[in-house]
């Protein structure tokens, strides 16, 4: 640079340090620039400021010279950073070499063009709007750099801008959409999702009318929604489903014919689903308005109604993990309207199906597991599925029947009675079956999920025959640790659950021979866990079969987590669930075996938190000399509810001792596989 130049009202000193290779030195002359422009601001000397923004323009920031390009861009930002809202009057100046530096060789240099234009549009703010197109145009291009400084650098003036944008009423959108509709077309991943960004912002803002322009720019959206990258998929899918709200809400103001032709070419492979969603919603809300774009849609449409293709096509979509959540949900959709509109013709492809669908119940989102759930239970509760009740829509190997134990005959005790469930397709079964299967391999889905998906379930289906169901698979299992925590879980469902509230009334009173047989079909699955077994008696009012329960819990191997689980009993019971229980401790002389079971839970813990609310609670029990009272075998206590039909209470204890038997007789062999692990067996 030829210093002998007059580059007045810049010193001489200015100058030097401004071309300096040092950064700190030009950092010392950006300071000076804005002591020298400060003075010219007060002065009201615009002619001046004017002058040495275009000298650091055409002289440094221009220049051939990198170290003087730099000089250059500190000092453009100094200038802005004195003229404070004053900036507003020479923007385009500060503006346009700061972006002419966005396209140079040297990434040292672009991130420092960065950095220069955020200063100078963090202190102009929405003034900067005028100038918004050439700042996105390039953005844009930093958005794709190479270099990894300068694609941060952008980011942060991206959020920046997002912000003056969202804050402001004064945005041009109507000089936006073109640049826009040129820009989406970009097959370069980091500016597609630059793109994307940007329109999720611009919709989500309240002023910003961007639905009238989606015309503009639909068929670039569902361009990217082709795009390999799982992660820019999901983004435009949101943005898809974002519009697609509008859509509904405002349909009055929705330019239906123009989007039309878009849907139709876009009606292929990975887009299909997302294309017929928008298609049926713009037939529901349009009506007439796309008669004209019949036959394109109907080309369309048609080759996906045949229905072993369309099975095929919604299957893969939801086997493919790098679907989005948006398409997933559209299979479902599609999938559960089939089930509803031609049932025995989706029957005949449910075998394909089904296992799909249970894989799906481990998905990330809990809206995917919803619908899910809501074709599941459709499969389950359809008569179309009574067709084929031999099972053979069951794999070999696994039955679809539910065990009935055998030899009932009419008059019996209720506790063999063991019902199958009415009213309920043979796939009913093999969901519940395989449900189960499910949670044994993947505990961590029974874990995270399992009390989620089984709620859910009892709201679709009748959650009878869901605990019913399930309580008669598990007293099957051969896999004795994961009955355990599967009635741990089904039993803290059936506590606590606001769904399970009618199920829980019907237990508490055993007043039919249909609770009864209820009671006892959970009861043997129960005693695959001892204190599951105990809080369903306490919920059936069963107090002296509780106390019996606990008399023998001396002979059980006692653990920390079965004390564990005693603690959450003694919560359960402080909980509104067990009011009545509660209310039922004033009444001492109908119910000492209510007493006596908490006075043995009370005995099983050791002094812990649990252990002094339960010692509380008893404390407050009313007149305690009757507790010991001389009891007359021969004369039951009397009980205030209807005559129950006749329950074998001993059978249930001889019962609940054989399957501890088995309990204890694996935990054992566990034991010395691990002691011998060399030891074959």
């Amino acid at each position: 640079m030829n210093t002998e130049k007059d580059f007045s009202p810049l010193t001489p000193n200015i100058v030097r340090a401004l071309n300096d290779k040092l950064y700190e030195k030009r950092k010392v002359a950006a300071l000076e620039i804005e002591k020298l422009v400060r003075e010219f601001v007060a002065q009201n000397n615009s002619a001046q400021i004017r002058h040495v923004i275009q000298i650091l323009a055409t002289e440094f920031a221009l220049s051939q010279h990198p170290h003087s390009r730099k000089g250059g861009l500190i000092g453009l930002a100094a200038c802005s950073i004195a003229l404070g809202k004053d900036s507003e009057l020479y923007l385009k100046g500060l503006i346009d070499p700061v972006l002419t530096c966005f396209n140079d060789s040297d990434s040292r240099l672009r991130y420092y063009a960065c950095e220069a234009l955020y200063n100078i549009v963090k202190v102009a703010r929405g003034a900067v709007l005028p100038h918004f197109n050439v700042l996105f145009d390039g953005l844009s291009k930093l958005a794709a750099d190479p270099d990894p400084n300068v694609k941060s650098g952008s980011e942060l003036l991206d959020r920046l801008l997002k912000d003056i944008v969202t804050e402001s009423n004064k945005f041009d959108l109507v000089a936006f959409v073109p640049l826009l509709r040129e820009r989406i077309y970009s097959n370069n991943q980091y500016a597609r999702q630059f793109i994307i960004s940007w329109i999720h912002v611009l919709e989500s803002v309240p002023d910003i009318n961007l639905l009238d322009y989606l015309p503009e720019f639909l068929d670039g959206l569902f361009h990217i929604l082709g795009d390999s990258s799982k992660e820019i998929r999901r983004m435009c899918e949101v943005v898809l489903g974002e519009f697609l709200k509008e859509i509904k809400k405002n349909p009055s103001s929705v330019k239906f014919a123009e989007m039309a032709n878009i849907l139709v070419i876009h009606s292929y492979d990975l887009i299909q689903l997302t294309s017929m969603t928008w298609m049926r919603e713009f037939i529901q809300l349009a009506g007439r308005v796309v008669l004209p774009y019949s036959s394109g849609i109907l080309t369309a449409v048609l080759p996906c109604c045949i229905s072993n293709i369309k099975c095929i096509v919604l299957d893969r979509h939801l086997h493919d993990s790098s679907t989005g959540m948006m398409t997933r949900i559209a299979v479902l959709k599609w999938l559960y309207h089939l089930y509803i509109k031609t049932p025995r013709k989706m029957f005949k492809h449910t075998d394909s199906l089904f296992p799909m669908l249970l894989k799906t119940l481990s998905d990330e989102s809990d809206e995917v597991i919803l619908k899910d759930l809501e074709v599941l239970a459709e499969i389950a509760s359809s008569p179309a599925g009574q067709t084929d009740v031999s099972g053979s829509c069951d794999n070999s190997d696994s039955k679809t029947e539910l065990h009935i134990p055998g030899g009932v005959r009419d008059g019996q005790p209720v506790t063999d009675l063991s019902p199958s469930t009415p009213s309920m397709s043979s796939y009913f079964y093999k969901f519940m079956i395989n449900l189960l299967k499910r949670f044994s391999l993947e505990r961590k889905l029974l874990e995270m999920r399992g009390a989620f998906i089984i709620r859910q379930l009892c709201l679709l289906l009748h959650a009878e025959n869901i605990f019913h169901s399930m309580a008669d698979i598990l007293l099957k299992e051969e896999d004795l640790k994961f009955a355990s925590t599967m009635v741990q879980t089904l039993n803290t469902i059936l506590l606590t659950s606001a769904e399970l509230f009618q199920l829980r009334n019907q237990l508490k009173d055993l007043r039919t021979q249909e609770s009864c047989a209820l009671f006892c079909c959970l009861y043997r699955s129960w005693c695959h866990n001892p204190v599951a077994t105990v809080s369903l008696c306490f919920l059936t009012q069963n107090y002296r079969h509780a106390y019996d329960l606990i008399q023998k819990f001396g002979d059980l191997e006692v653990t920390v987590d079965f004390l564990m689980e005693v603690d959450k009993l003694v919560q359960l019971i402080e909980s509104p669930i067990f009011t009545y229980l509660r209310l039922q401790l004033l009444d001492v002389e109908h119910n000492p075996y209510l007493i006596k079971a908490l006075y043995g839970l009370l005995m099983l813990l050791p002094q812990s938190q649990a252990f002094k609310l339960l010692s509380h609670r008893l404390s407050c029990v009313p007149n305690p000399e009757l507790m010991r009272m001389v009891e007359d075998p021969k004369a039951p206590v009397k009980d205030k509810r209807l005559a129950q039909p006749h329950i074998d209470y001993s059978e249930l204890l001889q019962h609940f001792d054989r399957v501890q038997s088995k309990h204890l007789e694996v935990r054992h062999q566990r034991a010395g596989r691990s002691e011998h692990p060399d030891r074959k067996l």
